[in-house]
């Protein structure tokens, strides 16, 4: 038992008998009482072990920790040094609610892993002192025999030496799309995890037959535990947005800081008390604070969270509203992703004639069966009928429709073949006119099915044979022409078609038949060796969906590259990507389209970061293979998106830039790892999410273009004041009225801006791209000095024509504020004019300037604001200036908005 952890990953390739020798098992008898407990103790439940992570409280605590916060505190303590118990209380309120949304948000994000304890929660036959019992999965123990049957899920890591019919389906583990036909014969020591058909793993579910299996691992040590340590050991990055908004945070942190320092120093230089300059310090500091952004910036998200929970993705965390948006990759999973996770017969060959099959999925009312080489009516020629209904005959699975779709009750394959004989109209009359008698059932060792059937003739009976092409082409010595009649069987036409129907990814079985006297009761192997007549064959694949090739498209329109990585088959996974269009349209090496798991496995991290960016297609891969390719992209400098539905995509979920998971085939430990979910599990969705992330980062530095300058302004006016030695032309409450007024009135309006037409046309944010472009910088300094330059002109006006110093600081603030108001319309767009993008697109715009002006109107007049912020009523003359003030900036700004677009310049 010592040695069992040396040669853990390798039990598929050692003989049954060594691998009872080395777990110390009997085949016959089972493990004792005694042998099973001491092994429970030794190696522990079989469960997963769940990891500790933080507490509640802690990652409350944490959504304190960062730079803007810090800011937005600073500025509350400010406002309580100064005794402003309402502002205080209005600032802390907006750090308060920043924390609990983004405590809500993210804290599922923890469920992951409990999620991954849950999917192994089932019950196990399990043989014990020579008799059957059902326990608890978490019971078993490495050396345990279990007995396998269809609807069971596998409950542990097994060796199989028994199987009878057994199918297997892999796709949340493997992203093998078709299940799996198990054997017990011995693989290669470096047979891929999705190749090992000698070995059941855990959390997989059996769809067809018995299989038994001694336990080779449990709890941590199988395949999904592996996966649960990855999930557990994949950092969760920060976004684009929150290193961004972080930089800028640091920076203007600190410029904050050196001001108000200097602010002190020039004030003492100039003769001031330290306590004036001291206050005259705070004013500044509260002027340059932002304090709205942070409220800004969730309440942006929150409103894309909503639109896009409208195109069907729900979105887990707020910030990866904007990561989508920034998104320059997009790494698919194929089964269930880019495909509809439902096999489809898309080519028939009967007769000697090809057909092409329509419509994809299990729904048989949509498509139709086509012929390019005939010109009668298909469903007439009996050749294709007599295909078809081998597979209908042949077949021990249910196609239903069930909640408004087409369900299939049993294998895929089977399924497919319902669906394609339904296109032909043959459907449950057909099997109830040839009602069965007996059947073989498929064994992974003969690689067909046979089924006898009663044909209301008293001259014969008939079996139908479906299964691999080569298992059935030797057992026949005929085949059926177009029209029914018998031929010399064409052997090397029909393997040249198998072939090519191969190399399109396609699934391809053969189908017979031979008639028997009618007195036969009963079939064995014995009676299908020969005389058999060759029917046809049909091709099928796991199609992709329509919308996906559209959507992948519109991505490569938008700049965004979209790789597969896949468990699949190498040659399947080309056939997809070629049909989406994911090869040939990338700038890749034609050497290397598709690289398989084992090749990736041999790479360095450097060649792999060169070659995972010139690949399109990466099949066979491991669930560390997936989180190594997106590692490798990242460093790069991609902003990766990945989409995936499995237990195998988690650890690559969480580790991408932006993890998407499927809502409707998804396990729930996709789901609990991924930052998005789509409902409706369709690939299109992602581009409408990308496309509304796009807007949520325009709206957000739209918000950033506008408000910083007001910051700046009077920062500026704070610091000119001091530097000429003159009266401050605002107080800090006053510039704490208009930050958080207009921040709420004005600001948050542009969080409901629609989205630019073209947004989908441009490409990507470069990943390095700082949120204010110099464009952006320029016209901020800009706005700010022409604030600076308003806001003390009208100071000094209206001393000069003998004004209170409560009536001139009152048309400061009201400067500010009118300029803040015009300049709204500037920021609607950083390119367009407010006439292009038409006046009333946007009504909270509308909304918010009249509900700003009337509160303008009762800072100025009503007597208790009067007294609570120092401001004092004002002539209309007074309005007018201000007003020209605000319209000058416009003009300015609609000037310089108009230049920089006629040079190109960003």
């Amino acid at each position: 038992m010592e040695n069992i952890n040396l040669i853990a990953k390798h039990w598929h390739h050692l003989p049954i008998t060594e691998v009872v020798n080395l777990l110390e098992a009997n085949q016959a008898q089972g493990l004792d009482q005694f042998a099973a407990r001491h092994r429970l103790e030794t190696f522990g439940p079989n469960a997963i072990t769940a990891q500790k992570g933080q507490g509640p409280l802690i990652r409350f605590l944490l959504q304190f920790h960062q730079p803007l916060i810090y800011i937005l505190i600073a500025s509350g303590l400010v406002t309580a040094f100064l005794e402003e118990w309402v502002d205080c209380g209005v600032i802390f309120g907006v750090v308060l609610m920043n924390a609990v949304v983004g405590f809500i948000q993210e804290a599922k994000a923890v469920d992951a892993l409990a999620a991954l304890t849950r999917t192994m929660t089932t019950e196990a036959t399990v043989l014990r002192q020579g008799e059957k019992r059902r326990l608890s999965a978490t019971e078993l123990v490495p050396g345990d025999i279990v007995f396998l049957q269809s609807g069971d899920k596998v409950p542990a890591d097994l060796r199989l030496f028994q199987v009878r019919d057994l199918q297997i389906a892999e796709a949340a583990l493997t992203g093998e799309s078709a299940p799996v036909a198990k054997d017990h014969g011995l693989h290669g020591r470096d047979t891929a995890l999705a190749d090992r058909k000698n070995m059941a793993y855990a959390s997989t579910l059996v769809t067809y037959g018995q299989g038994t299996g001694i336990v080779t691992a449990t709890g941590d040590a199988t395949e999904v535990g592996r996966i649960s340590q990855l999930i557990s050991a994949a950092e969760t990055l920060a976004t684009p947005l929150t290193r961004k908004i972080s930089a800028f945070s640091n920076v203007l942190l600190y410029v904050i800081l050196i001001l108000a320092a200097l602010t002190i120093v020039v004030g003492m230089l100039r003769g001031m008390q330290f306590l004036d300059m001291f206050m005259a310090a705070v004013a500044l500091a509260v002027g340059a604070i932002p304090e709205g952004l942070p409220a800004a910036v969730t309440i942006t998200l929150a409103i894309g969270v909503s639109r896009m929970a409208k195109k069907r993705a729900i979105i887990r965390k707020l910030p990866a509203v904007e990561t989508l948006g920034s998104t320059t990759m997009i790494c698919t999973d194929k089964t269930g992703t880019l495909t509809e996770n439902q096999m489809t017969v898309q080519e028939i060959m009967a007769g000697g004639l090809l057909f092409t099959v329509s419509g994809s999925g299990y729904n048989p009312l949509h498509g139709a069966i086509n012929s390019p080489t005939t010109t009668f009516e298909d469903k007439e020629i009996p050749a294709l009928r007599e295909c078809l209904r081998a597979g209908l005959l042949c077949n021990d699975s249910r196609l239903l429709e069930e909640d408004g779709g087409w369900q299939v009750h049993g294998d895929p394959t089977e399924g497919a073949l319902l669906t394609s004989a339904r296109k032909c109209g043959l459907g449950p009359e057909i099997v109830a006119e040839y009602p069965r008698l007996d059947t073989v059932p498929f064994e992974s060792e003969h690689q067909y099915m046979a089924t006898l059937h009663d044909t209301g003739n008293d001259a014969f009976r008939l079996i139908y044979l479906k299964g691999a092409v080569e298992a059935v082409l030797t057992r026949c010595e005929t085949q059926i022409e177009a029209q029914g009649n018998p031929a010399p069987l064409r052997a090397k036409e029909i393997h040249s078609i198998v072939e090519s129907m191969a190399a399109k990814g396609l699934r391809v079985l053969a189908m017979a038949s031979k008639k028997v006297s009618p007195e036969t009761r009963d079939i064995n192997h014995g009676d299908l060796t020969t005389d058999l007549v060759f029917l046809g064959l049909q091709g099928m694949i796991d199609p992709p969906r329509s919308e996906a090739i559209s959507a992948v498209k519109t991505c490569q329109a938008a700049g965004i590259l979209v790789k597969m990585i896949t468990g699949d088959h190498p040659v399947t996974a080309r056939a997809i990507a070629e049909q989406v269009g994911l090869i040939n349209t990338l700038p890749i090496s034609p050497t290397m389209p598709v690289l398989t798991g084992p090749e990736l496995a041999k790479l360095s991290d450097s060649e792999l970061i060169e070659v995972a960016a010139a690949t399109a297609v990466f099949a066979r891969v491991t669930p560390e293979q997936k989180l190594r390719l997106v590692e490798a992209l990242q460093a790069t400098g991609q902003v990766v998106a990945m989409t995936g539905d499995g237990v195998n995509d988690a650890p690559a979920l969480k580790r991408a830039d932006i993890g998407v998971a499927m809502g409707i085939t998804g396990t729930e430990v996709a789901k609990e790892a991924a930052d998005m979910i789509l409902t409706d599990d369709n690939f299109s969705s992602i581009e409408a999410a990308v496309e509304e992330g796009r807007g949520v980062f325009d709206n957000l530095v739209k918000f950033i273009t506008w408000t910083l300058p007001t910051n700046l302004g009077e920062g500026l006016v704070i610091l000119t004041a001091i530097f000429l030695g003159v009266t401050l032309p605002i107080l800090p409450v006053q510039i704490l009225w208009i930050n958080m007024t207009t921040a709420g009135f004005l600001g948050l309006a542009l969080a409901f801006e629609p989205k630019e037409p073209g947004i989908m046309l441009r490409p990507p944010r470069e990943p390095n791209t700082p949120i204010l472009t110099r464009s952006v910088i320029f016209r901020i300094t800009l706005v700010s000095f022409l604030m600076l330059g308003a806001a003390f002109w009208l100071f000094a006006w209206e001393l000069s024509a003998g004004a209170t110093l409560a009536e001139a600081r009152t048309a400061a603030v009201n400067a500010f504020v009118m300029i803040e108001l015009f300049y709204l319309f500037n920021c609607r767009s950083l390119e367009k004019t407010v006439f292009q993008l038409g006046f009333f697109s946007n009504p909270w715009v509308l909304g918010g300037t009249v509900a700003m002006f009337l509160l303008q109107l009762a800072y100025t007049y009503l007597p208790v604001m009067n007294r609570l912020f120092q401001s004092a009523p004002v002539t209309l003359a007074v309005w007018g200036r201000t007003g020209a003030a605000g319209l000058i900036v416009f003009v300015v700004v609609e000037i310089e908005k108009w230049l920089w677009t006629k040079t190109g310049k960003s």
